[in-house]
């Protein structure tokens, strides 16, 4: 056991050591010589898109993380599949994600402009930060320089992206893999107070949390009601937002919600189980903790934007960001 813990730890400085060392080769503006109008091409088109679909947002920004939990900030998660190969966006967990078709439009008015020149790595990190940022979400620098990935495998996904029943011990170690802390994911999950989840992805803690029918004792039982009006046991298609009331706009409100016992998912939950974690979902779970939440989010942006990057002379350019040069 204590040299399995040794191997565990080995394996998390050598993560952590790996991103700090590839993300040296990001930086602020770093298209300002090749493609100076990079940055303000995205984020037209993003206003664009978010005019006409504010709700794409989340997957988009649900989208830039797991591409950056699987093999790092790499587009790996736009690459299509092939007859050979089954690609991350065809893995199950994947399978929900939205908005491939608008960092395709945005990578088009890019490659119009500066063709050759912009990662798709770098404009998924870009559009994540511009759509959250038209919700009056936080904003955060991006520094940029990511080069895209050539290999997208599904089966990476189970081993790499955290699901929304694990417990908060797991959920550190996940994160802690990826050369995140406590506070990071804390703040990150903090993402949920936009967007929405299908009912199979939590209708376990309302039907048969412990394989006798019941209801997980950690769910508020007056929203277990409200929920099983919304999902039945088998549902699979009906959508649940996850921060009733406030889905479309960027704030606090999912504080409020955990704290109240109403997180939708045991992940959720889980981080009233940490001290720390749960201290900051406490003070945030008030108007008060809105500035301090939106500054704490754009900071572990940028720690999870430089996750495994690929930089100088790795990786490649796509041409189109579905399918390797």
């Amino acid at each position: 056991m204590a040299f399995s813990k040794q191997i565990l730890v080995f394996l998390v400085l050598v993560g952590i050591f790996n991103i700090s060392c590839n993300a040296q080769g990001l930086k602020l503006g770093f298209y300002k010589k090749t493609c100076p109008s990079a940055e303000a091409i995205v984020k037209k088109e993003t206003a664009s898109i978010m005019a006409v679909a504010p709700t794409l947002a989340a997957p988009i920004l649900r989208m830039h993380f797991h591409d950056c939990f699987v093999r790092g900030c790499d587009a790996s998660i736009l690459l299509n599949s092939t007859t050979n190969n089954q690609a991350e966006k065809d893995s199950f967990p994947n399978l929900s994600l939205r908005g491939y078709g608008s960092i395709d439009r945005v990578k088009s008015a890019v490659e119009k402009k500066c063709p050759g020149v912009v990662s798709c790595a770098d404009i998924l990190a870009l559009v994540a930060r511009d759509a959250v940022s038209l919700l009056n979400g936080a904003s955060w620098p991006v520094p940029l320089g990511r080069r895209d990935g050539n290999v997208s495998n599904s089966t990476e996904v189970l081993f790499n992206l955290p699901p929304p029943f694990f417990n908060i011990t797991q959920l550190k170690a996940n994160f802690a893999s990826k050369g995140l802390n406590a506070k990071d994911l804390v703040v990150l999950s903090g993402g949920h107070t936009i967007g929405t989840s299908h009912c199979s992805s939590f209708t376990n803690r309302l039907y048969n949390f412990t394989g006798v029918g019941d209801s997980d004792p950690s769910l508020d039982s007056n929203y277990v009601a409200r929920l099983k009006t919304r999902c039945s046991a088998t549902d699979t298609t009906t959508l649940v937002e996850m921060d009733p009331g406030s889905f479309k706009t960027f704030d606090t409100e999912y504080y409020t919600l955990v704290a109240k016992r109403r997180g939708l998912f045991t992940s959720d939950a889980a981080l009233l189980a940490d001290s720390e974690t749960r201290a900051y979902v406490t003070s945030h779970a008030t108007p008060q903790g809105s500035k301090d939440f939106l500054k704490d989010f754009a900071k572990s942006m940028v720690k999870m934007g430089k996750i495994g990057v690929l930089t100088g002379s790795q990786g490649e350019i796509r041409k189109t960001c579905g399918f390797i040069n």
